[in-house]
């Protein structure tokens, strides 16, 4: 009898260690689970800020022809910014334009608004408003043209706007709106034409201020990830 008891206590403490080893198991698996999430964030992070720094990057590089064609080959191996030294930039002094509380909250508001800049780092939204300078236009005036080339993107402080795109009306658009940012963001020609309706108070940041900001925050963070996926 004491052998059998003896053997029920060592199945008993087979049985409990099997339970811990099982409890460990679904510990590691949901650890794993956790960083595989933790890895697709930062992936996605990574493809965000590369969407801005690629055609920033291209726009640097296309200087003359030979520059052209050394910038396609590299292209052509690869899109990622390296070159670019992030002590160089972070040395780059961006202009600063004084604003009201009243201005800054507005200009920030709008650009949490938007759909396509509404995910910036805070610290680049707060760049953003600082480096912004005032623009008027009088009534019956084209701010931005279908076709053309963009260069500034705008967040609206007074006044009213017309939208069309191949003649046709979209919008108007009002205060604290912003517009302009798809050539900005995705290096492509304006999407729509934009047109004064009254007299219109803006405030503008061009392509290169505005890139200076996302390739500096996203050299660094890009280095960060980049470290950690190691």
């Amino acid at each position: 009898m004491g052998t059998l008891r003896d053997l029920q206590y060592a199945l008993q403490e087979k049985i409990e260690e099997l339970r811990q080893r099982d409890a460990l198991i679904d510990e590691l698996e949901l650890e794993l689970d956790q960083k595989d999430e933790l890895i697709q964030r930062l992936q996605t992070e990574l493809d965000k800020y590369r969407s801005v720094i690629k055609p920033a990057t291209q726009q640097v590089h296309k200087q003359t022809e030979l520059h052209e064609q050394q910038r396609t080959k590299r292209q052509a191996i690869s899109a990622e910014p390296t070159a670019f030294d992030i002590h160089d930039l972070s040395q780059v002094t961006l202009p600063f334009y004084p604003k009201s509380p009243k201005s800054k909250d507005l200009i920030k508001e709008a650009i949490l608004d938007n759909d396509f800049m509404k995910n910036l780092e805070l610290s680049q939204i707060q760049e953003i408003v600082d480096c912004m300078y005032p623009v008027e236009y009088g009534k019956d005036s084209c701010i931005i043209k279908e076709g053309d080339v963009g260069s500034l993107v705008y967040v609206m402080e007074d006044g009213k706007v017309e939208v069309t795109k191949e003649s046709l009306k979209l919008c108007t658009m009002g205060p604290g709106k912003v517009f302009g940012e798809l050539a900005i963001l995705y290096n492509c020609t304006r999407t729509a034409t934009v047109k004064t309706l009254t007299n219109v108070k803006l405030w503008a940041i061009d392509r290169q201020c505005f890139q200076t900001i996302m390739m500096r925050t996203g050299l660094i963070k890009h280095t960060e990830y980049m470290e950690f996926l190691k």
